[in-house]
């Protein structure tokens, strides 16, 4: 495409040239445009300029647009009414728009989150596809370049400034065993936890997290000494693995929300009362803060989490129940 041409036109001119269209007088045009006549007649000779043609000539009726204006006529109301729309922002319809987003939700997070979120979608804005991935690292710089429109992570310890976060909530550490562990009812201690094998949950960015990069609770020293025997990334596989085994699985309360996967599951209280929480968050770039698609997931995002926070909170008995906490 060559613009070197375009660059050299000034829009205001045809805005002028359609209501000289429509009016067909120099006059009336003036006065609908809010300008002195002298200065509509000089829009005009410029117009003509721009055009390399008389494009009106006059009669006793009024001005009578040439062929070569006719012929501008036919596309110029068009390309106007699609640069208003290009220009003005677009009303937002959720039942109208279709488009793709991409999201990081950890594992432990979307296996509740995910289905009440594609519920809400399914009926809001049945045509935003979602595509949702559990495992990506550097995060920051994928939101950055548009790889990822949102993700939910823990807490960074440090987030640029061209992005935001919007805390989700906070929940303390546990250490979740099969049911009939050697370690269940015990009063704890680190060292009693390090006899046995450790698995961990792949989290990425996990290492440039807030609460690692503090270090200075049991719990974090205990675990940067520790070597997991197993890691993976599939929530399903490592509690699978935890029932048949006497592995420790260090992690947020979240983890056995759901009942059915939950089933065989204990969580046993860390050795020391830290008051240590680990804080989730929802991170943005700020390339997406004017974007009105964006915005409606991100309510939605926002909502499901505190549906399952009020559905946690209203539970009575079976899990562990979180109170004042969103995961």
């Amino acid at each position: 495409m060559d613009l070197k041409h375009l660059g050299r036109v000034d829009l205001n001119l045809l805005v002028t040239f359609q209501v000289l269209l429509e009016e067909r007088s120099v006059s009336r045009a003036a006065e609908r445009l809010f300008l002195t006549q002298s200065a509509m007649s000089k829009s005009l000779g410029r117009l003509r300029e721009m055009f390399d043609d008389q494009l009106f000539t006059r009669s006793a009726g009024g001005m009578v647009p040439t062929p070569r204006a006719q012929a501008v006529a036919a596309h110029l109301p068009n390309m106007l009414d699609d640069l208003e729309h290009l220009i003005e922002p677009s009303v937002f319809d959720p039942l109208q728009f279709k488009g793709e987003f991409t999201v990081v939700v950890p594992e432990f997070i979307g296996f509740w989150a995910l289905p009440e979120l594609m519920a809400r979608l399914s009926r809001l804005a049945p045509g935003l596809r979602l595509k949702a991935v559990s495992r990506t690292e550097n995060q920051l710089d994928q939101l950055a370049s548009g790889e990822l429109d949102f993700a939910i992570q823990v807490e960074q310890n440090f987030y640029p400034p061209e992005v935001s976060v919007t805390s989700l909530g906070a929940a303390a550490p546990v250490l979740f065993a099969r049911e009939g562990h050697p370690l269940e009812g015990k009063e704890l201690t680190w060292e009693m936890v390090s006899e046995y094998p450790h698995m961990q949950l792949f989290m990425p960015d996990l290492k440039e997290s807030l609460v690692v990069a503090r270090g200075e609770n049991a719990f974090i020293r205990h675990e940067a000494v520790v070597t997991p025997q197993f890691e993976t990334g599939h929530l399903f596989t490592a509690l699978q693995v935890l029932k048949r085994t006497d592995y420790l699985l260090p992690g947020p309360p979240v983890f056995v929300a759901e009942t059915t996967l939950s089933s065989g599951i204990i969580s046993l209280p860390l050795p020391t009362q830290d008051n240590l929480k680990v804080q989730y968050v929802l991170a943005e770039h700020s390339r997406v803060s004017n974007s009105a698609p964006h915005q409606f997931l991100r309510q939605q995002l926002i909502e499901t989490v505190e549906y399952y926070r009020s559905m946690r909170s209203s539970q009575k008995g079976g899990g562990q129940k979180l109170e004042g906490e969103s995961l």
